[in-house]
């Protein structure tokens, strides 16, 4: 395991997943926050966040978490695995809001500086969510479906799985549960 992509909705435990796992495989983790935005939350141009995804993505070693679905075929092509985190919606919006107040006014590891966690942005993103809840889904499992021999798929659907997966990593066989 060199290059691992992590997708999954807002909430669905990327960015966690991605710092568990580096921390057992000692590969650099990459959240796609600190390639959307920049300081202030100011979002970056699609032709900026496209060349420093392929930046990333021309490395030897990674983890990659999170969406710019733009790159997601080159990302795929060169990942030896790919990790899909499908949580439900009413999940995911209560771990949103939990992370936002446990955060609020503070910087969360997987963003850039001077992004606090502010609870006036919280309406917004809750849309977001929701309105993209069945069409982002939908991508990610066609993601699935056309993954290439050479790229390994997991689906982490729930806590258990996501515990049985790392446990595997840790273990002399490196197997991952298959899809």
């Amino acid at each position: 395991m060199q290059r691992v992509m992590i997708v999954g909705q807002p909430g669905s435990g990327k960015s966690t997943l991605a710092r568990n796992l580096g921390q057992r495989t000692g590969l650099p983790v990459v959240h796609i926050d600190t390639i959307h935005w920049q300081p202030g939350w100011v979002e970056r141009s699609w032709d900026e966040k496209t060349h420093l995804c392929r930046e990333v993505e021309s490395l030897d070693r990674w983890i990659f978490e999170g969406g710019h679905s733009a790159t997601w075929n080159h990302r795929m092509a060169r990942a030896d695995l790919l990790i899909w985190i499908d949580r439900s919606a009413t999940l995911r919006f209560w771990r949103v809001l939990l992370r936002t107040l446990l955060h609020r006014g503070q910087r969360r590891p997987d963003l850039p500086d001077n992004c606090p966690e502010l609870l006036a942005n919280l309406p917004e993103f809750f849309k977001f969510m929701w309105q993209t809840r069945k069409s982002a889904r939908a991508k990610m499992n066609q993601l699935v479906a056309t993954a290439p021999p050479t790229c390994r798929v997991v689906c982490l659907r729930s806590n258990r799985d996501t515990r049985i997966f790392l446990a595997s990593v840790g273990n002399s066989t490196g197997q991952a549960l298959r899809d």
